[in-house]
């Protein structure tokens, strides 16, 4: 490990049994949603959410969001066909997770 990454020791899901890999690699909805909570109380999540961006994890919970081919997902879609009608359209603006770590990095 190197010097970059000493705050994995302080991860909340560093239990030393890898107990919680399950949670964090599933493809179930109610796990993707328990492994994000957990990392809410995590004192290195910023930590583990730039290293994955910067890593381009390919999958899993990361910092409390979800990674697909390296890049954060908003929302993981239900296994089978989607929905006929399509959704409404967002009203909220999109924010990248990255400008906002490097918005609070400036600060």
């Amino acid at each position: 490990m190197t010097e970059t990454e000493e705050w994995r020791d302080a991860a909340r899901c560093r239990d030393g049994s890898a107990a919680l890999v399950d949670l964090f690699f599933s493809e179930q909805l109610d796990d993707i949603a328990r492994a994000k909570q957990f990392c809410r109380g995590c004192e290195v999540r910023e930590q583990c959410l730039t290293a994955a961006l910067e890593r381009r994890e390919p999958w899993g919970v990361w910092g409390g969001e979800l990674f697909a081919n390296g890049k954060v997902l908003a929302q993981k879609r239900r296994r089978g066909r989607p929905p006929k009608v399509a959704p409404p359209l967002l009203l909220s603006p999109v924010i990248r997770v990255q400008d906002v770590l490097e918005q609070r990095q400036t600060a």
